[in-house]
């Protein structure tokens, strides 16, 4: 088989001029039979694939669906990803892909550059791009914002504040009263959701919201190891940590090991997102599942329904607690080794 056949070679094998195999690829009008079969036959023989890319310009498309995510590197939006490539497998299309770092100017600036390859749609997942941005971007090209509510865009997500209420209410009834949280950062939407449904439960179940038991973290393992840190260190007594995302629980959990603090034993430890890992962590990790995989799934077909002016309603997405052996039931001795770091 040759490489880099082209559609002259392709013509040349069939016998018929490149204008009549571009017709026969693109099924833009009728061929006689006997050249058709010609056509296909001799891409067969050569093993000729069309250019995509060129085809797309042809048609003024660039065959491609723009992706800002927050974080390439991080496994919550990793799924994400993972679910935009499985939908797009067997498309026409491909992904691009572009990191905004929780940054309002470098999410900015990665809209810019995949505008600037003239992607056919966009799939934005969270941030903090003004609303009036996207909306604006929306009027030329189909706009998918995952985990935000923007009126006037198609968008996706779940109820962070419901899925912050089932973790914590988790906690209450297995009898802890002094339940820490480990919150995202406040600029962002589905963290001071996940701080109303924490309040929510709390309030729910008659017990007062203590401030001091709150500890802002940034969604990575270090600030969560330092969260727990800052709660020695200022004395504050807690059974129970509800971690706004997995991977601050993990940080956390490694905190808890240095002083001597067994979890579940000594406190119980509940996180969010059900990260691949927190399956296989140490206790299993409970946790509130975020359908990562799903959502990146829904995004991806929802951008090429609108790209083809089909109409598409993505399945229901929902947040979901998993129980492991991160969490067990409060012990009468369990606030006791909490004290002041010296």
């Amino acid at each position: 088989m040759r490489e880099n056949v082209t559609l002259s070679d392709v013509a040349r094998e069939a016998g018929v001029s490149p204008s009549t195999v571009s017709r026969v690829i693109n099924g833009t009008a009728r061929v006689d039979a006997r050249k058709r079969e010609a056509v296909l036959r001799a891409i067969e023989r050569l093993g000729y694939r069309p250019n995509l890319m060129a085809k797309g310009l042809a048609q003024g498309r660039s065959l491609t669906i723009g992706v800002v995510t927050q974080e390439i590197s991080s496994p919550y939006y990793g799924e994400m990803l993972k679910g935009v490539e499985q939908a797009l497998e067997g498309t026409s299309y491909h992904p691009i892909f572009a990191s905004g770092h929780w940054r309002a100017d470098q999410e900015e600036a990665a809209l810019k550059v995949l505008v600037g390859r003239q992607v056919d749609g966009l799939i934005v997942m969270d941030g903090s791009v003004p609303q009036e941005r996207l909306l604006e971007l929306a009027q030329s090209m189909p706009v998918v914002v995952v985990g935000r509510s923007i009126p006037g865009l198609r968008c996706l997500g779940i109820d962070n504040a419901q899925g912050a209420y089932e973790g914590t209410r988790h906690l209450i009834e297995l009898g802890h009263r002094r339940i820490a949280h480990i919150a995202g950062p406040q600029s962002h939407p589905d963290a001071i959701e996940r701080l109303r449904g924490y309040r929510k439960a709390l309030e729910g179940a008659g017990l007062p919201f203590d401030p001091a038991l709150v500890v802002e973290g940034d969604y990575l393992e270090p600030s969560g190891l330092l969260a727990v840190e800052a709660l020695l260190a200022r004395g504050a007594l807690f059974t129970a940590i509800f971690a706004a995302n997995d991977q601050m629980a993990y940080g956390a959990n490694v905190a808890l090991y240095r002083r001597g603090i067994r979890v579940p034993h000594d406190v119980s430890l509940v996180g969010f997102d059900d990260l691949p890992s927190s399956s296989y962590f140490t206790p299993p990790l409970t946790t509130v599942r975020q359908p990562g995989l799903e959502m990146g799934w829904e995004a991806a077909r929802l951008v090429l329904a609108l790209l083809e002016g089909h109409d598409y309603t993505p399945k229901p997405l929902a947040a979901r607690l998993v129980v492991r052996e991160s969490t067990a039931l409060l012990r009468s001795s369990g606030v006791r080794w909490v004290h002041p770091v010296d």
